[in-house]
């Protein structure tokens, strides 16, 4: 059968493709900027009618309205990322929250772990042949389609086509949604509004050696770094994610990939998490490849690339080196995501740098200033960076390097980057542990 008539013969609206969804299955939701919302949309009118459906998702750029009380027994999250829209939910015990390294995110579908009966995905238009492409989140998401049963597809007219290992068929489409609607962005941060992260970013700026291969987590920090690379050469990009932040860069020629060691020539990534200028940029960009994220952020991929260096947030640092990066206390805030993979990916590159960098304080709703290097982690905390793993720690006050250093020698070196108001506290704290003298 020609590809246009089947494609024809598979265009459905959003309820009636929601129809293919039963009671205790689960589904595998596209994800980010990605997410296809009128079939989540048709999904959550249609609830009522179903009981005990799972919806397994990493970060999702929408509402909350799937997760409200009133979908309880009908629609359960399983969140492998706590994104802002599902965060209250899982600390009521409405939803689920599933810690994974985000280079096995996929493999827990593909493995069967969490074997998907139905995909919702959002894909380009095809091609003269009968692609389309997995668009904006391709690494997150084409393993899980392909181990899905049903693939149920948002064909959206502005949805970018992504090279790279992007692409699906329509032969290989159980339903097919047409749709036209801007995807979700990400707001690019006003750098200029926040010296703090200006001067972690120069600190840590100041360290990269041309012809280094970045890798660039969520969150103003790297947004930040990037601004004082201007004057560096060569820099190329192998990243889960990229952003806004790199076009400048590679307009400019300091971004041009020619001495990556790995997929030289390319910027290598597995999503987009930006704006619709960045997703502009990326259509048709031969430029930009993106690849399944357990091939981008298997550690053993990672450590191909010459001068890898990873850029990670923390939430809090203890005199020991461990890194919590996915909960306050107990109470989960996002996830492990890709840094642990990054992390230790980069510390077995050729001239790698694994970097923790974080603010040296935060400041609660109540006023409240609170140190970010503590003498010891929140009771529940998790250890997302192990300090085995742990190497380059920044503040806006400095850069230490903790590998290969004893726990004394790493008290001192924390204590030195903290804001100064603490470094007495921590210096008192450090003695009564016996971490110094």
């Amino acid at each position: 059968m020609d590809w246009k008539t089947e494609y024809a013969g598979k265009i459905v609206s959003a309820d009636e493709a929601v129809r293919l969804v039963k009671s205790g299955q689960r589904i595998f939701l596209t994800g980010n900027c990605s997410v296809p919302r009128e079939l989540l949309s048709a999904l959550i009118r249609r609830a009522p009618e179903l009981k005990d459906v799972e919806i397994c998702q990493a970060l999702t750029i929408i509402g909350s309205e799937y997760v409200e009380p009133e979908m309880a027994g009908h629609l359960r999250i399983n969140s492998l990322f706590a994104s802002a829209n599902v965060r209250k939910a899982i600390h009521e015990g409405r939803a689920d929250f599933t810690p994974v390294h985000l280079s096995e995110f996929p493999l827990l579908f593909m493995k069967g772990y969490l074997k998907p009966d139905v995909a919702f995905v959002h894909l380009s238009t095809p091609d003269e042949n009968g692609y389309c492409t997995y668009g904006v989140e391709s690494g997150l998401t084409k393993g899980p389609a392909e181990s899905a049963n049903i693939i149920i597809a948002e064909i959206n007219e502005q949805m970018p086509h992504m090279c790279g290992d992007t692409l699906v068929h329509i032969n290989d489409l159980t339903a097919i949604v047409p749709v036209n609607y801007p995807l979700a962005e990400i707001p690019i941060p006003d750098l200029e509004a926040d010296p703090v992260m200006e001067r972690i970013g120069q600190n840590i700026a100041e360290r990269i050696l041309d012809g280094s291969t970045l890798q660039l987590g969520i969150g103003d920090i790297p947004n930040a770094v990037l601004k004082f690379l201007r004057h560096r050469k060569d820099l190329g990009i192998h990243s889960e994610l990229i952003s806004d932040g790199i076009i400048d860069l590679v307009e400019n020629g300091v971004i041009n990939n020619s001495r990556k060691t790995l997929h030289k020539g390319k910027i290598t990534a597995g999503f987009l998490l930006g704006s619709r200028a960045l997703h502009r940029w990326c259509d048709r960009n031969m430029l930009v490849e993106l690849q399944r994220t357990e091939y981008v952020n298997h550690p053993m991929t990672i450590a191909k690339n010459y001068r890898m260096v990873a850029i990670n947030s923390a939430i809090e640092v203890d005199l020991t080196g461990q890194v919590c990066s996915d909960s306050i206390g107990h109470k989960i805030y996002s996830g492990t995501g890709g840094q642990c993979d990054f992390i230790y990916g980069s510390s077995l590159a050729e001239e790698g740098m694994p970097v923790i960098a974080l603010p040296s304080t935060s400041t609660g709703s109540n006023g409240i200033v609170h140190n970010k290097i503590v003498p010891m982690l929140k009771p529940g905390a998790g250890v997302v960076t192990t300090r085995n793993h742990v190497h380059y720690v920044v503040t806006e006050y400095g850069m230490v390097d903790l590998y290969g250093k004893s726990i004394r020698q790493r008290a001192k070196a924390l204590i030195s980057i903290a804001h100064p108001d603490f470094r007495d506290e921590l210096t008192f704290e450090a003695k009564k542990l016996n971490y110094i003298e």
